[in-house]
């Protein structure tokens, strides 16, 4: 896999830190011991994964003459916190088409990401209702810019296609020379799973470097079967862009539907015990809508004993803490 044949903006200059939680391992009982690979310290406004793809994605908008980024995303969306700040820093406009995935949930007050939307001057915002074809919306918003003069890009949610993969395939590289640099055997990496460009970007790097470590996804909105089946069709597509000369099984993909609750967004109270604990023994802030969830499932598997007694976890932490400003009573 040669990643340096793709252009990028070079956002990432430097590795994310991975870290040992000496005080979060021993409060689930020291039966494994956990780090954290801290992606919510990558450049952008507040940090987050989506700075890694975006590096690919933006550049290719800027070969391609745009002065505009249309994307979409949820309400208190990190990625579209993310487009946004990129767009502002690169000079460009930046169009926000945001679903309403649970009915009455955007106000245009709201805190979180809501508010940031504002503060950095976003170009537009577009709220459409739950279940929406964003494609098609976001189509919609670039018609209508380009009937005025503008040149708009579209990035998918999530910036989750082949080419916004290739920044967790560069990634999975990052970490692997990480591990070997530390003298570090990791059992298991744990990722939220969402739109699936950073699982689908893990699983393709890990994979397609024959690395060896499986790559777990804690799912945030899908069922296990659905979530399983998008990412696998994002890793053949991140897998024949990069180039590997192998075939990827099906088997590398795992997903676990355990942890989303009543649906995408929504608290649960192992979120809010997974966000807690981590506050508490090691002053790390995750999100309500990813990292915690996903944190919530590494927890629950470390109880039910899943893991090998004395084995090494590291959570791939995604960033996103801003949206929790937005989630006050859920923790209230």
């Amino acid at each position: 896999m040669n990643l340096a044949k793709f252009p990028r903006r070079g956002y990432v200059q430097t590795p994310t830190p991975v870290e040992f939680l000496p005080n979060f391992s021993k409060a689930l009982g020291g039966k494994v011991n956990i780090y954290i690979k801290r992606d919510d310290l990558l450049p952008g406004c507040a940090g987050g994964n989506k700075t890694r793809k975006l590096d690919f994605c933006i550049a290719d908008a800027l070969e391609k003459g745009a002065d505009t980024l249309i994307t979409c995303g949820a309400v208190q969306s990190n990625h579209a916190r993310l487009t946004l700040a990129w767009a502002v820093h690169e000079g460009l406009d930046c169009h926000l088409v945001l679903e309403e995935r649970v009915k009455g949930s955007y106000k245009p007050d709201a805190s979180g990401n809501n508010f940031l939307y504002g503060l950095l001057g976003v170009s537009g915002i577009t709220v459409v209702p739950g279940g929406s074809p964003m494609p098609e919306e976001m189509e919609k918003a670039a018609s209508a810019l380009r009937a005025k003069g503008k040149k708009p890009y579209i990035i998918p949610g999530g910036a989750s296609n082949a080419l916004g993969a290739l920044g967790y395939v560069a990634c999975a590289q990052e970490t692997a020379e990480q591990l070997f640099r530390m003298g570090l055997d990791i059992h298991a990496i744990i990722v939220p799973s969402g739109s699936a460009g950073t699982h689908a970007g893990m699983v393709t790097g890990v994979c397609g470097a024959s690395v060896g470590i499986p790559v777990l996804g804690m799912n945030v909105s899908r069922t296990r079967e659905a979530q399983e089946e998008l990412v696998y069709k994002l890793v053949r597509e991140t897998a024949e862009l990069a180039g590997v000369n192998h075939a990827i099984p099906t088997s590398a993909v795992t997903c676990f539907g355990d942890y989303v609750g009543q649906g995408y967004s929504l608290p649960t109270g192992s979120m809010v015990e997974a966000v807690t604990l981590l506050a508490r023994t090691e002053a790390i802030l995750l999100d309500p809508v990813y990292t915690g969830k996903a944190m919530a499932g590494l927890i629950d598997q470390v109880r039910k004993g899943l893991f090998p007694a004395g084995g090494n976890l590291l959570f791939l932490h995604t960033g996103g803490s801003p949206a929790l400003y937005a989630y006050l009573d859920a923790f209230r």
